[in-house]
């Protein structure tokens, strides 16, 4: 038990410091297309910015995927590479199927891999939810001096 929670907490904290850093270029980024953002035409720059900030969530994601996937195979816990990918894929979501499972010895790392998806969607739909809000507001603020 004690070597299934100090695995499944490294996990969560590789995967807590790649989102993190990606949360920290997406700013960046962000930061560098402000002004481009504010100057009209606004609506398709929203979509754009929707899109891509929905992208790079979705990397991340699969990110966080890939990293669970990886260490199950790494640590034996399944034959092949899909298996891994699939169950982390399911685990990560919390859709939890229930129709591939861990052995007994590593059933722990299931609610742990499931608690990190549940934190990463909801720290990375925040990170969204106020990039947009940022991006509007400077875009109502630069039509007001505009007029």
């Amino acid at each position: 038990m004690i070597a299934q929670i100090a695995i499944g907490t490294a996990l969560l904290l590789v995967n807590i410091t790649i989102a993190a850093v990606a949360a920290m270029v997406l700013e960046g980024l962000l930061s560098r297309a402000h002004g481009w953002m504010l100057r009209e035409p606004h609506q398709p720059k929203l979509v754009l910015l929707l899109a891509g900030v929905s992208l790079w969530i979705l990397g991340v994601v699969t990110a966080g995927v890939w990293v669970w996937a990886l260490a199950y195979l790494q640590l034996g816990v399944f034959a092949t590479l899909e298996e891994a990918v699939y169950f982390s894929l399911v685990s990560f979501t919390t859709l939890g199927f229930g129709d591939v499972l861990l052995q007994h010895n590593w059933r722990l790392l299931a609610g742990m891999e499931a608690t990190n998806g549940f934190l990463n969607f909801g720290l990375l739909t925040a990170l969204l939810i106020e990039g947009l809000r940022q991006v509007r507001l400077g875009q109502i603020e630069h039509r007001r001096k505009r007029v």
